[in-house]
């Protein structure tokens, strides 16, 4: 079996803003409904096993580790809205949803893979995602990252073709380089060819002999890197099977009409007979 594991709330922003280009006013529910729209789409072509995590709240653990780290401050109160809806909608379209709180939706992607991966019947995971957090959890060709804006699929090979570093050097990487969208700025005078050519020289940060790092920039590494690390601990699901779609709830007519999208009713209940 084929695992998907789908950011739904980089996918809820991708749509919103996608949709700002042919309207002039921001539709309610009109992210949600693309992104459901998407999911009917996916199982048209045959995904069987998926699941949906997203960001309950902007906020997690990281927050209280470093306080430049990202917050919902900024988000527009148009996309905001639709964060609570599409949880709902998801699992009234009988869509596994896992709506983060302490955590983050990249650390549930990052444990539904490892859990996924565990099981002997999986051929391949696929996280569909840009997010370079999630490159840490590509393994070999069989747990891969799709990148849907450049229609990319991201094996381990293509991880080291692009960030100069294989997939378990991703949270020194980041922690080095630092990450601007999630808010903490890395290392100064460390670019990337430098990190990357530190980590293929001494492996981990921890491993990095003491005259590279100052002690201060060693201990602002290790804590980036903590940033940087997906929790993979999360008991989300004890068994695969727990994934497989099964068809839509007996709400969920009611909801694609609330989300103005009645077609998408129709459209879902016939994949399911």
């Amino acid at each position: 079996m084929v695992i998907h594991l789908i950011d739904g709330t980089y996918e809820l922003f991708r749509h919103f803003y996608g949709l700002r280009r042919f309207h002039k006013t921001d539709p309610p529910f009109g992210a949600v409904a693309g992104v459901l729209a998407m999911i009917a789409k996916m199982i048209e072509d045959g995904a069987t096993h998926i699941g949906v995590a997203t960001d309950h709240v902007i906020e997690s653990f990281r927050n209280d580790l470093w306080p430049g780290y990202k917050t919902g401050a900024g988000i527009e109160r148009a996309l905001l809205a639709q964060f609570h809806p599409l949880e709902d909608a998801l699992a009234a379209m009988g869509v596994v949803v896992w709506p983060m709180v302490e955590f983050e939706a990249d650390d549930a992607l990052a444990a539904a893979a490892y859990l996924s991966a565990n099981n002997k019947r999986v051929e391949k995971v696929c996280i569909w995602t840009p997010d370079k957090d999630l490159a840490q959890c590509v393994v070999g060709d069989r747990v891969v990252q799709i990148d849907r804006r450049r229609n990319e699929i991201r094996d381990e090979l293509a991880i080291k073709a692009k960030f100069g570093v294989a997939s378990e050097f991703i949270p020194d990487y980041l922690a080095l380089v630092g990450d601007a969208a999630d808010g903490y700025p890395g290392i100064k005078g460390l670019g990337a060819k430098t990190s990357a050519s530190l980590i293929n020289r001494y492996g981990h940060i921890e491993d990095f002999p003491a005259e590279i790092l100052s002690s201060e920039n060693r201990l602002l590494a290790l804590l980036f890197k903590d940033l940087a690390t997906l929790r993979t601990d999360i008991p989300l699901f004890k068994r695969v099977d727990e994934l497989r779609w099964k068809g839509p709830t007996a709400s969920f007519a009611a909801v694609a009409k609330k989300i103005d999208a009645p077609r998408l009713a129709v459209r879902v209940h016939k994949l399911k007979t």
